[in-house]
């Protein structure tokens, strides 16, 4: 790793590490029930969740976040295309406003009353959290395309198949992926409200579990996993869009440079 990069991870790790620390010292000694030495919450986290929880709660959550984004994310793709190149797509986007606006949680019960508690259902209401931030920002993405790009397409003779691939999905991915950020935490929320109800395993049970049960060093020590399986997350997607987007923000850079230069 480059010393430019660890700088930038430097720049980054300081105040939760601040944080980190500031809680440590204020919490030494600390006989709150509500707020227990962080020791504790960090020896409780060790043996949860690097050892004993690993099998039975952290893998089964993440492979239904797993399943149900990538679900709710090729839908969200394949609808938002398929909208956005149609003359009805306007017609159709109050409706997927409303749908968006309607919070996953609130679907829940409704999902276990008709379909059950299974691993499925838990993937199916992940992937409809999932689904309505992708669909709207590809159709967006879709719409505002240049029309000279489809033109130019068309005058190099290039197929329908080959004009979505090489242009159409590479001009709205910048839109996408930004549909894309915000919908992984959307279902990494939606992975822990199904496990809240009527559930045996995962890490919204384990919370659930330990605050009914009192045990606030181990209900502490799962939001901490969260805390991580976010941030780890983040650093995922950021990573996935630079990749896929390298030629966005190098072409975004220059043009700042260049509208800098001209005004000086």
């Amino acid at each position: 790793m480059s010393a430019l990069r660890w700088r930038g991870l430097a720049l980054e790790l300081w105040l939760p590490a601040l944080l980190v620390l500031l809680w440590w010292l204020s919490s030494r000694g600390s006989t709150s029930l509500y707020f227990p030495p962080l020791a504790q919450i960090l020896d409780r986290f060790a043996s949860d969740w690097l050892f004993a929880r690993v099998g039975s709660d952290l893998l089964p959550s993440l492979r239904n976040l797993a399943a149900g984004f990538a679900i709710g994310a090729g839908l969200g793709v394949a609808l938002g295309v398929a909208l956005g190149l149609s003359p009805l797509a306007r017609l159709a986007l109050p409706l997927l406003e409303v749908m968006r606006a309607v919070p996953v949680i609130a679907l829940i019960p409704l999902v276990i009353m008709l379909m059950g508690t299974g691993d499925g259902e838990k993937m199916a209401i992940i992937a409809f959290g999932t689904l309505w931030p992708v669909v709207l920002n590809t159709t967006e993405g879709v719409r505002t395309i240049d029309p000279t790009l489809r033109d130019a397409a068309a005058t190099m003779g290039l197929r329908k198949r080959d004009t979505l691939m090489r242009v159409v999905l590479p001009a709205a991915s910048p839109q996408t992926f930004a549909g894309l950020r915000l919908a992984v935490s959307i279902a990494l929320v939606a992975t822990v409200g199904s496990e809240l109800f009527a559930s045996t395993r995962g890490i919204g049970y384990v919370i659930l579990s330990a605050t009914q049960g009192w045990d606030m060093p181990q209900m502490w020590a799962a939001l901490i996993m969260l805390g991580i399986i976010g941030y780890a997350l983040n650093g995922l997607m950021s990573l996935a869009e630079r990749r896929a987007l390298g030629w966005h923000h190098s072409h975004a850079a220059s043009g700042f440079d260049s509208s800098h230069r001209r005004k000086r």
